[in-house]
Formats: structure tokens, C-alpha cells, sequence
């Protein structure tokens, strides 16, 4: 009996590492796609030559990318942003999760609710932008920064995982002296470490991405995100006809080019934070 469980067990194993190899596979082709068109020649990309590796290697297109000082410094202004971003998101969900994990809180279910509500009721994009504008923050770095400092979304799983830990650790620690605000860094945020690095992932991955909010916000381009750019040169990038006689490079070249470089941060940042990933869903079930 014991060797069918054995062979079935290994049959299992067999079919999931091979879908999970499809599936890596399938996921990697468009990367490697892009990553190869932005490495390759004129001549071998306008031949269909290209596939998933690079044919006839040229690093020009980076070079006419890093050469851009209006991308350079988009680049350089939305990882500044994106820290900002996220270092005031995780402020504002550990300041509000807090309070609300604890059960005693008058008012801490009514308050939760308001903050529920806010995933199914969106006022929507004009009343947004003439809140934003009544504000004063058209135009300035924090139009970029507060409307979305607080997912609800966010705020419940930090909640939770505060509301998981026992509680007699923080009986331990009144009785020792400490204050609510000793106990939130000396207890709180040190157990919930996957949990504060899960969501400042999700909080760094959305700010990099978004664009939407520069559209309706930003009109100085000295505040565009690397993204904004990003889309202005895939739209308008063209090389001119003198330049292209000489030049082994295309419009697929810089924008590939560009948007390997946009991905980069994310995928360097990504493998280092995923452990936490692992840790956080045994954390949460084990607190059940």
C-alpha cells in the first residue's frame, strides 16, 4: 500500500515539476523576447531573425537610452519616489492596522468598515482629480504620493498579523512599562517583519508601474515617472532617416531597451523579499 502512495506521490511530483517548468517557459518568453530585441541588430530584427536570444549582439540602444538625460533622470526620480512612496504607505498601515488589531478599541469596527467601504465604492476619476486639485497638489510630487497612501486591502492583512500575535506578549510588556507605541516597535513590527516586507513590495510595485495618476496629475515633465516616459518614447520614439543609414538601431531597439531597463529594479528587489512571502503564509497559518 505504502509503495502505490509512493508511486502515485512520485507521479504527482513528476506532473507538477513538468507544469511548472511550462509554465516558468511560457512566462519567461515575452522577457527574453524583449530583452533580446533590445539587444540585437537592425538588419536581424527587420529580417524576423530574432526570437528569444539576441542575433548579431549591439549594446546601442542602451547607450542611446542612457544617453537621454530625460530618461536618466526619470529613472533616477521614481526610484527616489517610489522609496518615499513606500516608506509613507507602510507608515500610514502600520499606524492604522495597530489600533484596529486591538479588540478593545471603541469605535474600531466602525472605523474598519469605513475603510472596507473604500474597495467597493470608488467616487471615480473627475471627482478624484478635483479633490486632488482643490488640495493644492496638482503638479507636485505629492499628487503622487497621498491619494494612495492607504490600501484597505493592505490594511487588512496587517491587521491580521497583528491581531495574530498573542496577546500575552503584549501583557508581558505593559507590565514591564512599556507604552502602546514601545510595544508597536519592541513586539508588534519585529513578529510582523514578512508581513511589513510583503507589503512594501506590493506598495514599491505598484507606485514604480503607475501612470495613470501622472496623466491626471503631472504636467511638468521634470515630474514624469520613468513609466511616463517610458510610454512617451514607445508612442513617439523614431529614428531619422540620416541617423538610420549610420545606425544599426530602430524604434524596437529603444523601446525594448527602455523597458528592460524600467523592469530591472523591480526583479533585482523582488528575489530578496520573496522569502518573506513564505514565511508570512506559514506565520498566518500557524496563527490560524
Amino acid at each position: 500500500m505504502s509503495e502505490v502512495k509512493s508511486k502515485s506521490s512520485m507521479v504527482f511530483q513528476a506532473v507538477a515539476g513538468a507544469l511548472f517548468v511550462i509554465i516558468t517557459i511560457i512566462t519567461l518568453i515575452p522577457i527574453l523576447r524583449v530583452l533580446a530585441v533590445s539587444l540585437s541588430s537592425k538588419g536581424a530584427i527587420l529580417s524576423g531573425k530574432v526570437l528569444v536570444y539576441p542575433v548579431q549582439l549591439t549594446f546601442e540602444a542602451y547607450q542611446k537610452v542612457f544617453g537621454n538625460s530625460n530618461f536618466v533622470n526619470s529613472f533616477l526620480f521614481t526610484i527616489l519616489l517610489t522609496a518615499g512612496y513606500t516608506a509613507v504607505c507602510m507608515t500610514m498601515t502600520i499606524l492604522a492596522a495597530y489600533p484596529l488589531s486591538k479588540k478593545g478599541l471603541r469605535g474600531g469596527g466602525f472605523i474598519m468598515t469605513l475603510f472596507v467601504l473604500t474597495m467597493y465604492f470608488d467616487p471615480g476619476t473627475i471627482p478624484n482629480y478635483l479633490n486632488v486639485k482643490s488640495l493644492g497638489l496638482i503638479d507636485t510630487v505629492w499628487a503622487l504620493i497621498i491619494p494612495g497612501a492607504l490600501s484597505a486591502y493592505n490594511l487588512i492583512i496587517m491587521r491580521s498579523f497583528f491581531r495574530g500575535i498573542d496577546s500575552s506578549l503584549y501583557e508581558s510588556a505593559y507590565i514591564d512599562g512599556c507604552s502602546q507605541w514601545k510595544s508597536l516597535f519592541k513586539i508588534a513590527i519585529p513578529l510582523a517583519v514578512p508581513a511589513v516586507a510583503t507589503l512594501s513590495l506590493f506598495y514599491a510595485v505598484s507606485r514604480w508601474n503607475g501612470i495613470s495618476d501622472v496623466l491626471y496629475y503631472i504636467n511638468n515633465s521634470e515630474l514624469y515617472t520613468v513609466q511616463m516616459k517610458l510610454k512617451q518614447m514607445i508612442d513617439s520614439v523614431k529614428i531619422s532617416l540620416e541617423e538610420g543609414k549610420t545606425s544599426q538601431l530602430i524604434a524596437d531597439n529603444i523601446k525594448s531597451a527602455s523597458i528592460v531597463i524600467s523592469m530591472t529594479p523591480m526583479m533585482i528587489a523582488y528575489p530578496f523579499i520573496q522569502k518573506y512571502f513564505t514565511k508570512g503564509i506559514m506565520l498566518g497559518a500557524v496563527k490560524g
